[in-house]
């Protein structure tokens, strides 16, 4: 059974940094695309990041030049850095990650539990 389990989210000051993990496991054989959503109160779910099996990423305008993410593929895990957040980055926050089973043909998007981000003061 493949799973994704995020850590790092918590309560911080506008203006403050907090840095989210997901870490993928099971009968795992290929981990493409990696990315991070968040979804606020009464909002839809949104795009934060994305990165690629390289190093490729793309970002939402929203926290571009604040948020990086990056990915350690030994571990088959994903960061999410997080600086000089604002109270509208306030959400609870999901990764998302295309895996391949082994054994298994073709990609499967699956997603973790979601941890909760509160910047406020």
């Amino acid at each position: 059974q493949v799973q994704l389990v995020e850590s790092g989210g918590g309560l911080v000051q506008p203006g403050g940094s907090l840095r989210l993990s997901c870490a993928a496991s099971g009968p795992i054989a290929n981990i493409n695309t990696m990315a991070w959503y968040r979804q606020a109160p009464g909002k839809q779910r949104e795009l934060v990041a994305t990165i690629r099996s390289g190093t490729s990423t793309n970002y939402a305008g929203s926290v571009k030049g604040r948020f990086t993410i990056s990915r350690d593929n030994a571990k088959n895990t994903v960061y999410l850095q997080m600086n000089s957040l604002k109270p509208e980055d306030t959400a609870v926050y999901y990764c998302n990650a295309d895996i391949s089973q082994r054994g298994r043909l073709g990609l499967v998007g699956y997603w973790g539990q979601g941890t909760q981000v509160t910047v406020s003061s």
